[in-house]
């Protein structure tokens, strides 16, 4: 007899009535048990009693900022969290932030696109970084470019031995870079690896992806160590300088 999986649960954080009724339809209809909260306090407290699976959060809610609850979520919770706002211009404000969402969505959206970023997170690892283990066993893949290394089984990057703080995308763009140093990546490509089919026209979600990422690692862009573009075409790594 099998044992089917335990149903999956999201917190709705949205005060717009109209707009919180459409995430709970759209999510249930993809199988997830809903939870809704019209602040952000009683997002947190949901948040802390329901343990969700996936967290959509209003930007601009009545309370408490978005961008503050979202890193008080991520303080506590691996959910998988998507930012929600009434102006597209605010989206790259967002992703230039460190605010811990794994994406970022604006109003009005159709349910067919949120059903397909949903799906594409979850198929993504949902565990974060694992901790260092003293005495962990060798074997762990190791990507190395100049002074940047990558645990990839742990999640884990470290540049100059100092841990960075990635979100799960700029890992996962990070690592399709690495493993395929030698290509060129295109933004369609990036988007069909990282966040799925169905994505191929979005090339704005990876650019600022990437610049994000560029940020983290403390690119000179007039002078890059890692990440060229590759005008036209898209992205590849920069020539590996390390000797050992």
């Amino acid at each position: 007899m099998s044992v089917s999986a335990p149903q999956r649960t999201a917190l709705i954080v949205e005060d717009d009535p109209d707009i919180r009724e459409l995430l709970a339809t759209t999510l249930r209809m993809n199988g997830f048990a809903v939870v809704e909260a019209a602040s952000g306090h009683d997002g947190l407290a949901a948040l802390k009693e329901h343990q969700p699976d996936l967290i959509t959060l209003d930007l601009n809610l009545p309370d408490l900022d978005g961008v503050e609850v979202c890193r008080q979520c991520r303080a506590i919770s691996d959910a998988y969290i998507v930012m929600v706002t009434a102006r597209q211009d605010e989206i790259d404000r967002l992703i230039g932030l460190e605010t811990g969402a794994d994406d970022f969505i604006g109003k009005p959206f159709s349910p067919r696109e949120l059903s397909a970023r949903v799906s594409a997170m979850f198929r993504r690892p949902r565990t974060g970084p694992a901790p260092a283990v003293q005495g962990q066993p060798a074997g762990n893949e190791m990507l190395r470019h100049n002074d940047l290394v990558m645990d990839v089984e742990g999640r884990v990057v470290t540049l100059h031995g100092q841990e960075l703080a990635l979100t799960r995308i700029e890992f996962d763009l990070l690592e399709t870079l690495l493993t395929g140093a030698q290509r060129v990546w295109t933004r369609e490509a990036l988007l069909n690896r990282v966040w799925g089919d169905g994505w191929s026209q979005d090339h704005h979600l990876v650019e600022v992806h990437i610049r994000n990422l560029r940020k983290k690692l403390g690119e000179d862009m007039s002078n890059p160590r890692f990440i060229r573009t590759v005008r036209g075409v898209g992205y590849r790594m920069m020539p590996n300088d390390n000797r050992s």
